[in-house]
């Protein structure tokens, strides 16, 4: 069993790091699938988060990608919503939730693979800090509410107010640890922590993530990585409307 989920979180991690979005979103289902309780689950699936990302992370700093401005209006916001967001957990729906995250990843996978600019397409470079408080706090809250990283809000509501795909990969990587740990230290302070189930999938998230990360800047364009991420987004779409019915 350890070997098994240390396989899928490595493979999981990769795959994810590509759109640098966290895993945990895909790895909470699995276990679940496997015998590990919900609750169990969910904390390890935001340190499982926290790890990973801070693996591909470091490699985007040491490669000078990361645009410290624009992560840091996101970073304070959303570790404080993922903190009330995993408080509000206890009192709301989680299929109520469900529902309304899986009709926004619906439509922000499908603008992104389908949509096209009509004029050479352009990134913003300018930096957006009200708009960006409010992606924070939208992923930081959908982060504790579900147990899951922040990533799915954050790379297509980016690419909705044009940041380059890259960048936001890479600005998606620079957060998530952050709003995920916020949530995982509150899901820890309500509940028991598999410590050894936790490590398992923290050491294969570091590995998977890094190579992820690394592979995606020295081997795609902007533009296979925005369809990356809208195949990723509906792929996490149809993940969580299938744990509903």
């Amino acid at each position: 069993m350890d070997i098994l989920i240390f396989v899928i979180s490595l493979i999981a991690s990769f795959i994810f790091a590509l759109g640098g979005v966290g895993a945990a979103i895909i790895l909470i289902p699995i276990f679940v699938s496997l015998g590990i309780p919900i609750n169990t689950a969910k904390p390890v699936g935001l340190f499982y988060n926290t790890v990973s990302m801070i693996g591909a992370t470091i490699t985007n700093i040491k490669n000078r990608r990361l645009d410290f401005k624009v992560g840091i209006p996101i970073i304070i916001s959303s570790f404080l919503f993922a903190i009330a967001g995993a408080y509000l957990s206890t009192f709301i729906p989680e299929t109520v939730i469900l529902t309304l995250f899986i009709l926004f990843l619906l439509f922000s996978g499908f603008m992104f693979l389908f949509h096209k600019k009509s004029d050479k397409e352009s990134y913003r470079s300018d930096k957006p800090y009200l708009s960006l408080t409010i992606v924070g706090a939208l992923a930081g809250l959908i982060s504790g509410l579900l147990g899951v990283g922040g990533g799915g809000i954050i790379s297509p509501i980016m690419l909705m107010l044009n940041f380059n795909p890259k960048k936001t990969t890479v600005i998606t990587a620079f957060v998530v640890p952050f709003s995920s740990f916020s949530g995982f230290l509150t899901y820890w302070a309500m509940g028991k922590i598999d410590w050894n189930i936790l490590l398992i999938v923290s050491v294969a998230g570091v590995i998977g993530a890094t190579l992820g990360t690394a592979f995606m800047h020295k081997k795609l364009n902007p533009q296979m990585v925005k369809k990356i991420l809208a195949v990723i987004l509906l792929f996490m779409a149809a993940k969580l409307l299938i744990g509903i019915f």
